[in-house]
């Protein structure tokens, strides 16, 4: 099996994706932005073979990179980044080699624009937040007219937070339009909830090899904006009704053969015609995994290996590895160099030492979302996660 893996070393963990891959006797052909020499050891050793491209977003140097590999090495049976950023680009190389082992270019705005994915939640029994396609400040104010304010408005197609607002009067609504980027915004009306959500690796057949559950906080947004220390945890269990409504989403989606992230909000106020408190309502899809070292997190909560999972996905479209019930809460929970705090790292250390799995910097593009420091434990119930979010967070 010939297996493309673009963008390898970003996040660092998806060497991890390559190491599995390989161990299955894949031939995995890397096509990065970062030169041969910087690359981690473990990636190099996967690696068959590396092609640097200067600029990932430049179609032209992708396509010849995989047409290098097609003439090199044969027919190309896979290719996948597992990264937000290049899902598109991802389906267009499939299209263009004639790749079918993932989504094709035609396909990918129903799981791209947040605008097409409103169906496909209707049709598998879903509730979702009413949206408007923003075009004229007259039909905003008629949008806003039927679900009140606050709204939340963001790219159609955007990865996370980015160029997201929460506007709350007509005053932010007239700012929001005369700085308007010229790229395709949505609207949509404001929930209150919390963020769980329903990470699956999927079969050819859409049926989860693997499932879990992790709880995020409201709003990265406000994280990143306001300076918040970020703060989740993945759970022992997933939910039932969380489940049913996951598997019942990428049954209407029609995804298969990927590692996928769905958002759900869980009401923590009732919202007439979406549900109760403690109901679920649809956020968004994210056909990848989740962002940073939440695959890690799901492996220390579950005690399994989501990248061996995964790649005998692709080689065998099969799980191997057993479950054996040893499961627990995994948190994170990050620190801001800016603030000072009432206990130390060393306090930190002392009182979680032998629960830490994961305590590192984080590299500065991740910073505004992660915070500088992040320690990772592995704790038995919500009720500990709390316990240990408080003693990381609480601030001077």
């Amino acid at each position: 099996m010939n297996f493309v893996f673009i963008s390898p070393q970003f996040p660092k963990d998806y060497w991890n994706f390559c190491d599995r891959l390989a161990k299955n006797g894949a031939t995995v052909l890397g096509i990065g932005d970062s030169p041969y020499d910087s690359l981690d050891e473990n990636l190099k050793r996967a690696l068959t073979e590396y092609y640097f491209v200067p600029n990932l977003g430049d179609y032209d140097q992708v396509f010849r990179a995989v047409a290098f590999f097609s003439f090199k090495y044969g027919k190309i049976d896979w290719l996948e980044s597992n990264n937000e950023f290049w899902l598109e680009q991802d389906a267009r190389l499939r299209t263009d080699f004639h790749i079918t082992t993932g989504e094709q270019y035609a396909d990918i705005g129903r799981i791209k624009r947040k605008s097409s994915m409103k169906k496909y939640y209707a049709e598998a029994g879903v509730p979702t937040a009413r949206l408007h396609k923003v075009s004229t400040i007259e039909a905003a104010r008629e949008f806003i007219g039927l679900v009140g304010y606050p709204v939340i408005v963001k790219p159609d197609t955007g990865v996370g937070a980015t160029d997201t607002y929460k506007l709350k009067s007509e005053e932010d609504l007239q700012w929001f339009f005369n700085n308007l980027p010229q790229v395709p915004y949505v609207m949509e009306e404001f929930i209150t909830g919390n963020i769980y959500s329903y990470d699956a690796i999927l079969d050819s057949n859409s049926e989860p090899l693997m499932e879990s559950m992790t709880v995020w906080p409201p709003s990265i947004m406000d994280i990143v904006i306001k300076h918040l220390d970020l703060t989740y945890y993945t759970a022992a269990t997933v939910d039932e009704n969380l489940r049913r409504l996951g598997r019942a989403t990428v049954k209407s989606f029609g995804v298969k053969s990927r590692f996928v992230h769905l958002e759900f909000f869980r009401l923590t106020q009732a919202k007439p015609g979406l549900g109760e408190v403690g109901d679920f309502v649809g956020l968004e899809v994210n056909m990848r995994p989740a962002g940073g070292y939440t695959p890690d997190m799901m492996n220390y909560a579950h005690s399994m290996d989501v990248y061996q999972i995964w790649a005998d996905m692709v080689t065998t479209n099969r799980r191997i590895q057993p479950e054996n019930g040893n499961d627990c809460c995994c948190a994170y929970a990050g620190q801001r160099d800016e603030f000072e705090y009432v206990h130390s790292h060393e306090d930190i250390l002392a009182r979680y030492g032998g629960n830490i799995v994961m305590c590192e910097r984080m590299p500065e593009m991740m910073v505004p979302q992660m915070g500088n420091r992040m320690y990772t434990v592995k704790l038995p119930d919500p009720q500990a996660v709390e316990e240990f979010i408080a003693f990381v967070t609480t601030r001077k």
